[in-house]
């Protein structure tokens, strides 16, 4: 494949600029591929530390890997709808949804081989049937795709921001309702395994490596479910419009926000005052895809799934929620 440079790429280290501009390819196996002379310009061979100028096409060759096929295993599936096209189901808190280094099986992946037979085989043996993704520590609604019909085409809705997600989060502190994020996302420089929304400033002048490799993203807080004032604690619904990495999570830290629950952005108090205690039994970020719509890759019905607070999450609420709170006020 053949890669060209645009003017906002000027100065960036080569191996960073490919990595963010390939999906799929990590900046170690692009410094890799480097090493090899799979990469070159003007057919000869690169460093990874040398810098891009605009217009410049790189060529890049990547060999096919053999990845091991993953195996069925009898992991139980909330399965709440199944066609010859696709099918929805309610992703546990916990579960990892493809086979990946350290998680070679235990997967969704896995749970899918066992109950659903020919899964589409366009994401590959690691990740068929796979349109989409949840955090690990994220629970809800997934779409799975049956076949490559269906799941290009179901691909193509999710590109083109026309499936709607809705999520639901505790988050600290009061947020205001129809708050937007409009900040864009990228690896943190620093720390690898994070995603960062606020890019360092850039040096000498130049863009920064972070601004050159980040990719917009848009999050919109829809509803406040419940503001628990004198807990600094807001139960709220969250629509994103594109599909990043951590998104709602980065998002919601960027604004000062972060999700209960979350260690990695900020999420997690040391010390809790005993109205607060309850959010300490809590072992993931509270996080819920709740709310999921798109239209049907066949027939082009409407398709529209809620899933409940899973019952961790409930218990959590049960613990901080005040005595005026009605049953009503959590409805999906």
């Amino acid at each position: 494949m053949n890669i060209t440079a645009g003017p906002e790429h000027e100065g960036l280290r080569l191996d960073r600029f490919l990595a963010d501009a390939i999906p799929g390819l990590s900046r170690a196996r692009i410094q890799q591929l480097i090493k090899d002379g799979q990469v070159t310009l003007g057919g000869k061979t690169v460093r990874a530390s040398q810098s891009v100028r605009a217009g410049e096409e790189i060529a890049v060759s990547v060999p096919e890997a053999v990845e091991p096929a993953a195996k069925p295993e009898p992991i139980p599936l909330d399965i709440l709808y199944e066609d010859e096209d696709l099918l929805v189901v309610n992703k546990p808190a916990g579960l990892v949804v493809h086979p990946a280094p350290g998680h070679a099986d235990g997967t969704l992946v896995n749970a899918l081989l066992y109950h659903v037979r020919d899964l589409s085989g366009i994401g590959g043996e690691r990740r068929p049937g796979i349109v989409h993704r949840l955090d690990r520590g994220t629970s809800g609604l997934m779409i799975v795709a049956k076949n490559d019909a269906a799941h290009e085409e179901l691909a193509r809705q999710f590109q083109d921001r026309e499936i709607e997600k809705e999520y639901i989060a505790l988050v600290w502190g009061m947020v205001q309702a129809g708050r937007r994020i409009d900040l864009p996302i990228g690896r943190d420089p620093v720390h690898r395994q994070k995603m960062s929304a606020r890019p360092p400033r850039p040096a000498q002048g130049g863009p920064s490596e972070v601004e050159g490799r980040a990719r917009r993203a848009r999050t919109a807080v829809t509803r406040i479910m419940r503001a628990i004032g004198f807990k600094g604690l807001s139960l709220v619904r969250v629509a994103i419009h594109s599909g990043r990495t951590h998104q709602i999570r980065v998002h919601l830290s960027a604004i000062g926000h972060p999700v209960v629950g979350d260690p990695l952005y900020g999420g997690v108090h040391r010390r809790l005052a005993g109205d607060l205690r309850a959010l300490a039994k809590l072992d993931r970020p509270f996080l819920h895809a709740a709310r999921l719509a798109f239209v049907h890759p066949r027939d082009q019905r409407r398709l529209e799934f809620t899933a409940p607070l899973p019952d961790d999450l409930e218990a959590v609420l049960e613990g901080v929620r005040p005595v005026d709170i009605e049953p009503e006020d959590l409805r999906v």
